[in-house]
């Protein structure tokens, strides 16, 4: 069954007008045209321009006020509202705490009244581990249940075994890096001796059946993606409750290790020939044939374009081909599909601060129908980052609040080696990365036109 939020106006004009959420999705509350739901009867300045968040993964629904000044109120709790001698600025700088709403639950926001209704089952979390898990022993076991079933040469018609054949043939040499949720192996095919990448991921609540499909499904999409500068996604399985995938292995590292390298940022001849090979990347991802989509009338058929929606410069990974630096997409999909499918038991605002710093406002306000644009505004915001070392927009307080009301600095005003950015690339970067009253560059094939005619 699945899992829908439903979101009842009680009062005003828009009594008895219903909200439903089926997905996951962004609802931002506030007087601001910009917010999903505006709430603009008689300019009511009880409520604030930007006043809270929904955050909305059915069947959980989080609810974050933006600092207001009237506040936000659940079952007539105050759950959130900016000290009376606080400004905006000051308000924005702090935190609000998140409440994690439940079926029939009663929002106030001014005048306002919303009824939430829950329907579908409720996926419980799992117990809080005071050890995160060991991904190595995990991965481990994965190979050693699938040799042993090779070994035993079993016409096993369990799917989940089946699926481990495609790692039986590898060894593990080393740990590549972890996250949160998984962590990605060096590996070499024991025959033909050829490095790849082994990712791990494991879900953070009890992985439902029609989940697993999802993230299957959107995985399979990911997996017909064949392009120089987008990592190869080579195989893929699901067994023990966990998702492996076999992809490129990239033997230089992603952007951010080299900027380490480089002392924290990158000079222009080597940060331009990398984003424009990530937009190469781009322009293919945004509109090769998708085999697996939801179409408008709700059938499945072929689409069009996938949009990344995570890109930032530790997904750009860099592999030297014949003493060439080659620029490489990755990730593509995988992070996305997971969340979206509810395996990361986590709402939006749950997640680790970092991608938000590489989000552009209009993603956040409809984080459900992300446009190829999006991905633009990252990779200029992540060019940006090469250069400068420093992020768009200032971040201190809320991250998401950030997103709504900071604009980006123009980068001419950051304080590092901004003098070796030419006047022209700067310009190109600053309209990149203009956010209202839209996104300027639709295409990744306009903002790379854009780039060389700068330099």
């Amino acid at each position: 069954m699945t899992s829908t939020i439903t979101l009842t106006v009680t009062t005003g004009k828009l009594a008895g007008k219903k909200y439903i959420f089926d997905s996951r999705s962004t609802c931002i509350i506030g007087r601001s045209e910009e917010c999903n739901l505006q709430i603009a009867d008689d300019i009511d300045m009880t409520i604030s321009r930007y006043h809270c968040l929904l955050d909305i993964n059915p069947p959980q629904i989080r609810i974050r006020d933006f600092g207001s000044l009237n506040g936000t109120y659940v079952n007539g709790k105050k759950i959130g509202q900016r000290e009376p001698n606080d400004t905006p600025e000051e308000a924005q700088k702090k935190v609000y705490p998140e409440y994690d709403l439940t079926n029939s639950d009663r929002v106030t926001i001014g005048d306002i009244i919303f009824d939430i209704t829950i329907q579908g089952q409720i996926v419980n979390q799992p117990e809080p581990q005071n050890n995160k898990p060991n991904f190595f022993e995990i991965i481990q076991n994965l190979f050693n249940l699938a040799n042993q079933n090779n070994q035993n040469n079993q016409n096993n018609q369990n799917p989940n075994y089946q699926n481990l054949q495609s790692i039986a043939n590898y060894h593990i040499i080393h740990s590549l890096g972890q996250g949160g949720c998984g962590e990605v192996f060096l590996v070499k095919h024991i025959h033909t001796k050829k490095l790849l990448a082994l990712k791990l991921m494991l879900p953070q609540v009890a992985a439902q059946p029609e989940g697993v499909k999802k993230f299957l499904r959107e995985t399979e999409n990911t997996k017909c993606l064949q392009h120089p500068h987008v990592i190869q996604l080579l195989d893929y399985g699901f067994a023990e409750n966990a998702f492996f995938f076999t992809m490129e292995y990239c033997d230089c590292g992603d952007v951010l290790k080299l900027m380490e390298t480089q002392g924290g940022c990158l000079p222009v001849n080597i940060a331009i020939p990398i984003i424009l090979q990530v937009l190469d990347g781009l322009i293919y991802a945004h509109n090769v044939e998708i085999p697996h989509v939801l179409l408008a009338d709700g059938t499945k058929g072929t689409g069009k374009g996938l949009v990344h929606r995570d890109l930032k410069p530790s997904n750009i990974f860099l592999t030297d081909v014949n003493g060439k630096m080659i620029a490489k997409i990755g990730d593509y999909g995988l992070a996305k599909a997971f969340d979206l499918a509810g395996l990361s038991g986590q709402t939006l605002t749950g997640t680790k601060a970092g991608s938000p710093v590489f989000m552009c406002r209009q993603q956040l306000i409809d984080f459900k129908r992300a446009l190829p644009e999006v991905d633009v505004w990252a990779a200029a915001a992540s060019l940006y980052c090469m250069l400068t070392g420093d992020v768009p927009r200032d971040f201190v307080g809320d991250p998401f609040s950030c997103v709504l009301k900071n604009d980006v600095v123009p980068i001419q005003k950051r304080d590092n080696n901004v003098e070796n950015i030419p006047q022209k690339l700067a310009d190109v970067i600053d309209l990149a990365l203009r956010e209202k009253p839209q996104l300027h560059f639709k295409t990744a094939a306009d903002f790379k036109q854009a780039l060389l005619d700068s330099i």
